[in-house]
C-alpha cells in the first residue's frame, strides 16, 4: 500500500518538475501530456484507494514513510494517515484537478506561459495531497505552506499586471497572518503532548482540556481552547473566514482554471478538512466550537450579500465560495463535522463546474467579464448553459441536486445544536439561503437570458468592468486576444465542454450518498464527536432514506427561501429591471457599503498597511537616524575626537614630563593602598 500512496503523491510532483524545468524542450504538448498523465495516475489510484477503504473495509493506514530528523526526542517525519476521510478528500482533489488540467488546454491555448501554468497546477495538486494525507503536524504544515506558495504564484500568474501582483501579495500576507496563529497552535500542542503525531496528540487531549496556561499574568486560560482557536485562525486564513477573507475575491486575478482549483478542491478546503481532522481536540472545547460557529455564520451571510452587487462574473462565484465556506465552518462549529465535509465534497464539484462554466463564457465573450455586457447566450452555448444551470441549482440547494443534501444537512444540524451561538448562526444561515439563490440566479439570468447586450457594444478586451480601463489592455496583450468589433459568441471547444459535463454529473449525483455520509458510519474513527454534541445522530433518528429526505426538505424553510430567491431574481432581472435600478437609488448607502465590501480593504490599508509603514518610518527616524546613526555610530566617533583633541596636549615628548607623571601615579597608588 505504501508504494501506492507514494505514487499518488509523487506522480503530480514528477509532472510539475518535468513541465517546469524542461518546458522549453518538451513544448506545449509535452507539458500538458506529462502533467495530465501524472494527475490521471493519481486520480485512478485514488479511486482504487477509495474503493479499498470505503467498500472493502481496508484497515486504516497510519505509518511513517521517512524520518527527516529527531531532535530532543521529537520526531519530524513524513507519514501517511489514510482512512475514509482522507480517501474521500484524495478522490475529490484529484478528480477536480484532473478536470481543471484538461480544461486548461482550451483556456490557456494562446498564453505564452502555458508550460509554466501546467507546472504550477500540478505542483498545487501535489501540495494538497501532502496536506490531506499527513499523519503529523509537520507534514500538515508543509502542505499548508506549499498550497499557500503555489496559490501566490498562480494568482500572480500574469505578473505584468499590477492588479495581479497586488492580489497575490494580499493573498500571501493575509495567509501569513493566519499561519502565524496556526504554527502557534501547533507549538502549544507540541509543548504539552511532546509529539507531532496526530494520534499521540489526540491521546493527550483529555489531559490538555484540564491544563491551563497564563497568557496575560493573573489570568488562566484552557490550554486546549487556546490551541484550538489558534489552529482555527490558521483555517480562517486558508478557508477565508471573516476577517481574513479579503484575499479570496482578489484571487480572481489569476486565470480562470486556477480560480476553479483554489475555490473548489484545494487551498480553501484545507482549513475545513483540518478542523474536521482535529475533531478530537475541538470536541473538548465548547468555547472553540462556539467561536468557529459564530465566525462561520457571519461569513456565510455577510459575504453572500456582497455577491448581489458584483458585476464581474467571476467575482460573483468568488463571493459564493466565501459564503459556502461559511456554511461548512458553521457545520464544524455545530459539531456536524460529517455535514461540513460532505458539503466540502459536493461544493467542490458544483463550484468547479460554475467557475469553468464562467470561464467558458469568458472565452466566448473574448475575455469580457462584465455581466452587464452579456445576456442571451443560451442559444449560442447550449452545453455551457445546461451545465451552468446544473451548477446553479446545486449551489442554491434545489431538491435532488448535490448541494441540497449537504446544505440542508448543515441547516438542520445547526437548528438542533446547543453550542452557544447556535440560534444566531441558524438565523444567518437561513437568511443566507435566500441570498445565495438570489445572486446565483441573478448571474444566471444576466448571462444566459434576456437581451443580447453585447450586440450594442463596440467591444474591447476589458478584464474587469469594476476596475475600468486601468489594466484592460494588459489582458489583451497577455492573451494575444485584444479583440475589437462585434462579438460572435460560440460554444467552447471540447477540451472545455467535456470537463463541464464530467463535473455536472457529480453535481447532481454526489448528494445521494447522504445516508452513509451524514447518518451512517462513513467516516468511522476519522471524526470524533462527543455524545452531548452529536446533532447528526439526533437528526438521523428521523432519516428514512433519500426520498424521505427530499420530501422532508421540500416542507422546510430553506427550500421555500431558495425558491423565493430564485423567483425574485427572475422577476427583478427578467421582468422588471427597473426595480433593481430603483432599489439601488433608494438604498444607495447600502449599495455603497456592499460595493466597498464593508470597508475591510480600507481598514486593512489604513490600519495594518498604513500602521506598518508609519511604524517603519518612526523606527527609521528615531531608531535608525537618531539612536543608531546619531548616538552610536557618529556619536562615538565625535566623542573619541573630542577626548583626543584635549588628550594630545599631555603628550609633549619630554622625558622628564613622563617621569614626573609616573612618580605622581605611584604616590596615588601608595596612598590608596595605605589608607
Amino acid at each position: 500500500m505504501e508504494n501506492i500512496y507514494l505514487a499518488i503523491v509523487l506522480a503530480p510532483l514528477f509532472g510539475a518538475i518535468v513541465a517546469g524545468l524542461f518546458g522549453r524542450q518538451i513544448g506545449r504538448v509535452g507539458a500538458h501530456t506529462v502533467t495530465i498523465l501524472g494527475v490521471a495516475v493519481s486520480f485512478l489510484l485514488s479511486v482504487w484507494v477509495f474503493k479499498a477503504h470505503v467498500f472493502d473495509g481496508a484497515e486504516v493506514y497510519n505509518a511513517t514513510v521517512y524520518t527527516w530528523m529527531v531532535s530532543d526526542g521529537i520526531r519530524f517525519e513524513v507519514g501517511f494517515l489514510v482512512d475514509n476521510l482522507t480517501a474521500m478528500m484524495m478522490l475529490v482533489v484529484t478528480f477536480v484537478s484532473l478536470m481543471v488540467h484538461i480544461y486548461t488546454i482550451g483556456y490557456m491555448q494562446d498564453d505564452p506561459g502555458y508550460q509554466r501554468f501546467f507546472a504550477y497546477i500540478s505542483l498545487f495538486t501535489f501540495s494538497m495531497l501532502m496536506l490531506v494525507m499527513a499523519n503529523n503536524f509537520m507534514q500538515l504544515f508543509f502542505g499548508w505552506e506549499a498550497v499557500g506558495l503555489v496559490s501566490y504564484l498562480l494568482i500572480g500568474f500574469w505578473y505584468k499586471r499590477p492588479t495581479a501582483i497586488y492580489a497575490n501579495m494580499k493573498a500571501f500576507i493575509v495567509n501569513r497572518v493566519g499561519d502565524f496563529g496556526f504554527i502557534l497552535g501547533i507549538g502549544a500542542l507540541l509543548f504539552y503532548a511532546g509529539s507531532l503525531d496526530y494520534w499521540e496528540v489526540f491521546a493527550e487531549a483529555e489531559g490538555m482540556s484540564q491544563a491551563t496556561i497564563s497568557i496575560i499574568p493573573g489570568t488562566e486560560w484552557s490550554l486546549l481552547t487556546v490551541a484550538c482557536i489558534l489552529l482555527f485562525i490558521g483555517a480562517m486564513g486558508k478557508s477565508a473566514q471573516v476577517p481574513l477573507h479579503v484575499w479570496l475575491p482578489d484571487s480572481m486575478e489569476g486565470p480562470t482554471p486556477i480560480s476553479a482549483l483554489i475555490h473548489a478542491a484545494t487551498m480553501v478546503t484545507a482549513g475545513i478538512f483540518m478542523v474536521a481532522r482535529m475533531s478530537p481536540l475541538f470536541e473538548l472545547s465548547t468555547a472553540a466550537l462556539s467561536f468557529v460557529l459564530v465566525i462561520g455564520a457571519l461569513t456565510a451571510f455577510f459575504m453572500g450579500l456582497i455577491g448581489i452587487v458584483q458585476n464581474d462574473i467571476k467575482r460573483v462565484v468568488a463571493y459564493s465560495t466565501l459564503s459556502q465556506l461559511g456554511y461548512m465552518t458553521v457545520a464544524l462549529g455545530a459539531s456536524a463535522y460529517a455535514a461540513g465535509v460532505f458539503h466540502l465534497m459536493t461544493h467542490a464539484f458544483f463550484k468547479a463546474l460554475l467557475f469553468l462554466a464562467a470561464g467558458s463564457v469568458i472565452i466566448a465573450m473574448h475575455h469580457e467579464q462584465d455581466m452587464r455586457r452579456m445576456g442571451g447566450l443560451r442559444k449560442y452555448m447550449p452545453i455551457t448553459y445546461i451545465t451552468a444551470l446544473i451548477g446553479s441549482l446545486a449551489l442554491i440547494g434545489f431538491p435532488g441536486f448535490a448541494g441540497f443534501f449537504s446544505k440542508d444537512g448543515i441547516i438542520e444540524a445547526v437548528s438542533l445544536s446547543t453550542t452557544p451561538g447556535a440560534t444566531f448562526a441558524y438565523v444567518l444561515v437561513l437568511a443566507g439561503v435566500f441570498v445565495t439563490a438570489f445572486y446565483s440566479f441573478r448571474m444566471f439570468f444576466l448571462v444566459f437570458h434576456g437581451e443580447e447586450r453585447f450586440r450594442n457594444l463596440e467591444h474591447h478586451a476589458h478584464h474587469d468592468a469594476h476596475h475600468g480601463d486601468e489594466h484592460g489592455d494588459d489582458h489583451g496583450d497577455d492573451h494575444g486576444h485584444g479583440h475589437h468589433g462585434p462579438v460572435e459568441p460560440k460554444e467552447s471547444p471540447w477540451v472545455v465542454t467535456v470537463p463541464l459535463i464530467l463535473l455536472a454529473i457529480p453535481s447532481v449525483l454526489a448528494g445521494y450518498v447522504v445516508g452513509p455520509m451524514l447518518f451512517g458510519d462513513f467516516f468511522g474513527d476519522a471524526i470524533f464527536v462527543a455524545e452531548a454534541n452529536d446533532v447528526l445522530a439526533r437528526l438521523g433518528e428521523g432519516y428514512t432514506g433519500v426520498m424521505g429526505f427530499i420530501v422532508h426538505g421540500m416542507m422546510m424553510p430553506p427550500f421555500w427561501l431558495a425558491m423565493a430567491g430564485l423567483a425574485s431574481a427572475w422577476y427583478i432581472y427578467m421582468r422588471k429591471p427597473s426595480i433593481a435600478a430603483a432599489a439601488k437609488a433608494r438604498f444607495e448607502w447600502l449599495y455603497k457599503v456592499l460595493d466597498r465590501k464593508y470597508g475591510f480593504d480600507e481598514f486593512n490599508a489604513f490600519v495594518f498597511a498604513g500602521g506598518s509603514v508609519g511604524l517603519g518610518r518612526a523606527l527609521w527616524r528615531f531608531g535608525d537616524r537618531m539612536f543608531i546613526d546619531g548616538l552610536l555610530v557618529n556619536g562615538s566617533a565625535r566623542a573619541v575626537g573630542f577626548i583626543s583633541r584635549y588628550a594630545r596636549f599631555s603628550q609633549t615628548g619630554y622625558l622628564y614630563h613622563y617621569a614626573f607623571a609616573m612618580i605622581i601615579g605611584l604616590l596615588v597608588l601608595i596612598t590608596v593602598f595605605a589608607f
